[in-house]
This record gives structure tokens, C-alpha cells and sequence, in this order.
């Protein structure tokens, strides 16, 4: 077995984010559809004979304690009282704080590689389990296909979506997910829709909305300035935010050759960040891993 792995990790849009009610212990009931793209982060997991979790390059600005792919490695080696160590290299490609579920992901990524390397053997539900106590964008990349989601993230079923074209903007600022959850001014009663609905017509259209959004850009003006941008470059697309925010994507058309679309980038404000994805609808973090 080799002792050292490269995994994938990568983003994921939601095609639409509702929000169905609140539970007794301020968790947020969900409905969405999680769309892979295949924009991502790369996770390089090194087998140690010391029971030491180390950073290699630390992501700038994210304390150790906060960094999920040591969480992640220090819940697996806890929880399984793993005597091996990890050296972790994060190649970091994805914005932070964009509501693309990078930290999710890359966290996702170091449980799959190290059951893997640490010969484990855990199923996916048993990762899955470990995963949501990270965060509730975990256990859907660990999942490892698109889904329609719902809970609190947690209940997941698997769908299969059109590898359609996206252009995803990130105006540069986040939006902290605590505040926008909280703000008095989020609705938290979307009427239910059934995964047979959503399937009718999977893409975004006006039928699905991002309930977060409205008031995401309340405190993150960017959020609508991106909107703005993107209609402005695509006048039949229909914008929306990803997530919690700050990050906004749109169906390309499907009669736009890569050239064109690539071109539609090119005044972006240079403080932005943009990107040309595709949607895919494996995960591959999993193609790392022969055995699986």
C-alpha cells in the first residue's frame, strides 16, 4: 500500500437553496440540489508512524484549531484510535468563505484518503456520519455524487444532473454563514418541494430561489453587483447566489462554444474572481483510490 495519496476536492453549486423551517435547536431545515463542478482543491495525505497531524502549507488566515482537514484527520484517528500519523498538503484553488463547500470538500477528501491510507475499511455511511460532525456540507461530498438534499444536510439522495456549462463569480468577500442564518429577515417557511419536481426541470429557473439570498445582499452589497455582472454579460441567464453566499452562477447556454464563454470573463472587475466549470456528477476524490 502506498503511503502517500493525492485526492480531488471538488466545489459544489446549489441549484437552489430553501429554507422549510428551524428546528428546537436553531438548526435550519433544508431543501437543495448540490451540483459538483469541476473546480477544485487538491488534498496530498502523507502516512506517518507518529501519531502527529501536521500542516504542511497552512492555508493564510486559518488558525490550526479551525482547519477542517486537521479536524478531519483528528476526528478519523480519535474516533478509530488510529496510531498513525498525517503530514496534510492543501493545495488551495477555491475561494474561501464562497459558498461553494471547499472546506467541506477538502475535509471530505482527508477522511476518504486517510480510511484509505490507515486501512481503515469504514463504509461511506460510516464516513458520512463522521463527516457531519465537521460540518452538514460533508457527508454529501463524501456521498460522492450530486444529490437533492434535505435535514439539515444529512438525508441525501442521489440524482444525476446534466454536465452542464456554469460561470461562477466570487465578488471577493465573504459572508459569515452564522450572521446570515440569524438575521431577523430570513424567511424559514419555503413550502416543501418533492425530488420528482426538481427533477422535471433540474437546472435554475425562476420555479427555485436561494432563500439566503435576498438577505445576503443586505450585508454583502457584491452579492447583487455580481448578479448585476452576469446578467449584464448574459442577458437570458438567471443568476443566483450558491449556498450561504458570497459566490453567484448561472447556466451558460448551451449553444456557447468554450471560446465565447471563457471570453466572458475578460472585464471582469479585477478584484473578482471567475470561472468557466462544468458540472460533474462523480466526485473525484474517488478516483484516487483503486479500490473503491
Amino acid at each position: 500500500m502506498t503511503d502517500t495519496l493525492t485526492l480531488l476536492a471538488p466545489a459544489k453549486l446549489n441549484l437552489f437553496l430553501h429554507i422549510i423551517g428551524r428546528r428546537k435547536d436553531g438548526y435550519h431545515l433544508l431543501q437543495s440540489a448540490f451540483q459538483l463542478i469541476d473546480w477544485c482543491d487538491s488534498v496530498t495525505l502523507c502516512r506517518t508512524s507518529s501519531n502527529r497531524i501536521t500542516r504542511i502549507n497552512p492555508v493564510p488566515g486559518i488558525a490550526e484549531t479551525d482547519d477542517l482537514v486537521v479536524r478531519a484527520a483528528a476526528l478519523l484517528q480519535r474516533e478509530c484510535n488510529v496510531a498513525m500519523g498525517a503530514e496534510i498538503t492543501l493545495n488551495k484553488v477555491l475561494p474561501v468563505g464562497a459558498g461553494l463547500g471547499g472546506g467541506s470538500s477538502d475535509a471530505a477528501s482527508t477522511l476518504i484518503g486517510l480510511n484509505h491510507l490507515w486501512n481503515l475499511g469504514l463504509s461511506r455511511p460510516e464516513l458520512m456520519a463522521l463527516g457531519l460532525q465537521l460540518g452538514a456540507d460533508v457527508p454529501f461530498f463524501i456521498h460522492g455524487s450530486n444529490a437533492f438534499v434535505e435535514g439539515i444536510g444529512e438525508v441525501i439522495q442521489a440524482v444525476t444532473l446534466p454536465e452542464q456549462g456554469f460561470i461562477v463569480i466570487f465578488p471577493n468577500r465573504g459572508i459569515a454563514t452564522k450572521a446570515l442564518f440569524e438575521h431577523p429577515e430570513l424567511t424559514r417557511d419555503h413550502a416543501p418541494i418533492t425530488i420528482d419536481r426538481f427533477l422535471a426541470s433540474p437546472l435554475p429557473h425562476q420555479a427555485y430561489i436561494n432563500d439566503c439570498q435576498a438577505v445576503a445582499m443586505q450585508i454583502c452589497p457584491e452579492v447583487k453587483d455580481a448578479i448585476d455582472w452576469i446578467t449584464g454579460a448574459l442577458p437570458s441567464a438567471k443568476p443566483q447566489m450558491s449556498g450561504s453566499g458570497s459566490s453567484v452562477f448561472a447556466a451558460l447556454p448551451s449553444q456557447l462554444d468554450g471560446a465565447s464563454a471563457a471570453a466572458l470573463l475578460q472585464n471582469l472587475p479585477r478584484e473578482w474572481i471567475g470561472r468557466i466549470v462544468r458540472g460533474i456528477n462523480k466526485n473525484p476524490a474517488y478516483n484516487s483510490i483503486s479500490s473503491d
